[in-house]
C-alpha cells in the first residue's frame, strides 16, 4: 500500500506582494517557513472565536456510548433539538486550490472562506440568513471569524464581488472577504453536508465545546446551499467526527473519554476530502477512503484508521 504527500504549485516570487496580505500592510514572512503572504489581520471582536481543536474518527456503532459519556457532562446545544441540525457549506479556492494546499502541507498561517447555513437546506431562500466565515489556523490555535448576511448578498459578496450592505462595525472584515475574492480570484470549489449533534460544557468547563457529526457527504458542482443536487458520501457511512474544541485546553475527564474510546486522531478535512473525493486533487495521506460502492474503490486501497493519523 502507498501512500504519498503530493506537491502544490509553486508559491509566488519572493517579493511579490500577496493578494491574500490586507492592504496598506507588508507580507510577512514566517521564520523557517518559505511560503510568503500570511500577515494576518488580528480577529475582529465581531463573532470571533479562538480555540484549540482536536478532531477524531469514531465507528457509528460507538456513538450512543460516546454520547451518554458527553450528555452526563455537558449540556445539549439548544439549536439542536432532539436529533442535532444540518450543517451546509460552500468552500472557496484559488484556480489552482491555494487554501487547499496549504492544509495538506500543514502550514502554520493558513486560511479558508466559506458560506455555512445550519438547518434544514430545503428552506434555504435568498433571505435565508448564512454565515461568510473564514476559519484559519495560527500555529495551534483556530481562529474563526463570521458575520451573518442574508444569502442573497452572501453570494453577491463572494461570488459577483460586490460591497454588500453591513452594519459599520463589520466593514473590514466585510472589506477583507471582498479583497481575498478579488485578490485571490476565490470561487466555489466544493460543498459538505452533515448532521451535526452538538454538546457545550457548563460550570468548570463553560466554553468547551465538542460536536458528533453523522453522514459527512459532498458535491463538486450546483454549489447553490439549497438545490435539489444528489450528494455523496465523503467520509465512510460506518464513521462519525468528533470534534473537541477549547478556549484553553481540553480537560482530563474528556482526554481519558477519547482513550478509553479508542478514538482516532485525524488531521483529515471535510473539505480537502470534498476535493479528493471529486478527483480535483490527488488523495494525500489523510484522507479517508470512501467506502461507497459508487467510489469505484477496492477494499484493498482503504487505509486503517492508525494508518491517517497524525
Amino acid at each position: 500500500m502507498r501512500f504519498s504527500l503530493h506537491r502544490r504549485p509553486s508559491s509566488p516570487p519572493a517579493g511579490s506582494r500577496d493578494p491574500a496580505a490586507p492592504a496598506g500592510r507588508p507580507d510577512a514572512a514566517v521564520p523557517g517557513d518559505d511560503h510568503a503572504g500570511h500577515a494576518l489581520r488580528a480577529p475582529s471582536t465581531l463573532h470571533a472565536f479562538n480555540r484549540y481543536e482536536i478532531k477524531y474518527l469514531l465507528p457509528s456503532t460507538d456513538v450512543p456510548a460516546v454520547r451518554e459519556e458527553l450528555s452526563g457532562r455537558m449540556d445539549a446545544d439548544s439549536h439542536g433539538g432532539r436529533r442535532g441540525y444540518g450543517v451546509w457549506s460552500v468552500y472557496y479556492d484559488t484556480p489552482d486550490l491555494r487554501f487547499y494546499w496549504e492544509k495538506i502541507e500543514g502550514l502554520r498561517f493558513r486560511r479558508k472562506l466559506r458560506i455555512r447555513h445550519y438547518g434544514d437546506r430545503s428552506t434555504i431562500g435568498d433571505d435565508t440568513t448564512v454565515y461568510v466565515e473564514i476559519k484559519q489556523r495560527v500555529n495551534r490555535v483556530t481562529q474563526k471569524r463570521r458575520v451573518a448576511l442574508p444569502y442573497r448578498s452572501a453570494r453577491e459578496l463572494c461570488d459577483r464581488r460586490v460591497l454588500v450592505d453591513h452594519d459599520p462595525a463589520q466593514r473590514a472584515f466585510v472589506e477583507e472577504v471582498l479583497e481575498l475574492v478579488s485578490g485571490l480570484d476565490l470561487r466555489p470549489v466544493a460543498m459538505t453536508g452533515y448532521q451535526r449533534e452538538a454538546f457545550v460544557g457548563r460550570d468548570a468547563d463553560a466554553g468547551l465545546r465538542v460536536t458528533l457529526d453523522h453522514r459527512v457527504r459532498g458535491r463538486d458542482r450546483d454549489f447553490h446551499l439549497g438545490a435539489d443536487a444528489a450528494n455523496r458520501l465523503i467520509v465512510p457511512g460506518r464513521l462519525a467526527v468528533a470534534e473537541f474544541k477549547a478556549n484553553e485546553r481540553v480537560p482530563y475527564w474528556l482526554t481519558d473519554l477519547a482513550a478509553r474510546s479508542n478514538l482516532s486522531v485525524v488531521r483529515m478535512s471535510k473539505y480537502c476530502q470534498s476535493v479528493e473525493a471529486f478527483g480535483r486533487a490527488p488523495r494525500s495521506v489523510f484522507h479517508v477512503v470512501d467506502d461507497d460502492p459508487a467510489a469505484g474503490l477496492t477494499p484493498s486501497l482503504t487505509p486503517s484508521l492508525t494508518s491517517i493519523g497524525e
